[in-house]
């Protein structure tokens, strides 16, 4: 094999498939090569050659010369990582503005419209899903927060009170000024986070650790399954449901009483 693990796993870091990191390497130690010839020095299929040797010239890896039979130039790593990164920045860019356009147009209404639809017929117990890695987690909480129209009650540790602060706060900001009332019980309050927390948000202190949840209007609830403090932030684990009967009646009755007694 051309080229050594290290090589390899670099390689798979910044986007590039298993063919497509073989057959760089093996065009790098050839210099320029058919598809056949780096097949055969790669150990790739002969059929898969042309397709992985296209798709390393999109990302700007290789260059494709204008011969019979069509012959290939891998870029010096350095220039190929360079064009890649602006070759992804551009597309990233052209992504974002068609999106924009898609949030503003008469599109993103009819898609809203049949959404509605579709959930008005969907059982309660079809809208839930297990949630893993802090990044899912934190992105259900944001939109569930965004969403919220009446009231955000949240049981938290340190660390997630520290997230509420670093990644949550703008949303909050704005669902405060929406009129939604938000709580937060946390086994802190004299922190840098709860100074600036407490701007939009009632905050009281537990007595005792409980982990982590979350309820929205009394229809949406979140519970943490893994301790945030003792997993790597890509095995953090919840799970988060659109059931009234859980978040309106087990969960909400239980935040009540926890309020109150603090």
């Amino acid at each position: 094999m051309i080229g050594s693990e290290e090589i390899l796993d670099a390689l798979k870091n910044v986007g590039l498939n298993l063919y497509e990191r073989k057959v760089y390497v093996a065009l790098i130690a050839k210099g320029v090569a058919t598809a056949g010839e780096v097949s055969e020095i790669a150990k790739v299929p002969r059929s898969r050659s042309y397709d992985v040797l296209e798709s390393l010239a999109d990302k700007g890896f290789v260059v494709a010369q204008s011969s019979k039979p069509i012959k290939y130039v891998a870029l010096a790593p350095k220039d190929a990582l360079e064009r890649a990164k602006d070759s992804l920045h551009k597309r990233h860019i052209t992504t974002i503005e068609r999106m924009d356009r898609m949030l503003n147009s008469p599109v993103m209404n009819e898609l809203e419209n049949i959404y509605s639809q579709g959930f008005s017929l969907v059982q309660p117990a079809d809208i839930a899903g297990t949630l893993k890695g802090s990044f899912a987690i934190n992105q259900q909480l944001k939109s569930l927060i965004k969403n919220a129209k009446e009231s955000v009650n949240i049981v938290t540790n340190s660390e997630g009170l520290a997230e509420l602060y670093t990644k949550h706060l703008k949303v909050l900001k704005n669902a405060k000024k929406a009129g939604v009332r938000i709580r937060i019980l946390a086994p802190e309050t004299n922190t840098k986070h709860t100074t600036a927390l407490t701007s939009v948000a009632e905050i009281k202190k537990l007595s005792v650790p409980l982990g982590r949840a979350l309820t929205v209007d009394g229809k949406h609830f979140m519970l943490a399954l893994t301790d945030n403090t003792k997993v790597h932030h890509t095995q953090d684990v919840a799970f988060w449901a659109g059931s009234e009967h859980v978040a309106n009646g087990i969960l909400q009755h239980s935040f009540e009483r926890l309020w109150e007694s603090q």
